[in-house]
């Protein structure tokens, strides 16, 4: 009896994705998505986090023009109060 092989939508040509590394994890997005709509999807608020954008930490101010895109390597810290006042 032959096997049946699983096709899920990722591998259905007809739905392309892109995929890009998001703090050392494969991602995988519908379409090119603005960095501030990332962050949005993921509950973040973009004032309380660091990114570097493809080797580049990004200015806060700068975060509006980026676009996630294939193969982009993304790196997400999220600041953390706390130490002891010395």
């Amino acid at each position: 009896m032959p096997r049946r092989r699983r096709r899920g939508l990722r591998r259905d040509q007809t739905f392309p994705v892109i995929a890009l590394r998001i703090n050392g994890k494969r991602v995988e997005l519908e379409q090119p998505t603005a960095l501030l709509s990332y962050l949005e999807q993921l509950g973040v608020n973009p004032r309380a986090v660091a990114v570097e954008h493809n080797g580049e930490i990004i200015d806060r101010a700068s975060y509006q023009a980026v676009t996630l895109r294939e193969g982009d390597q993304v790196e997400i810290v999220r600041m953390v109060g706390g130490g002891s006042p010395t």
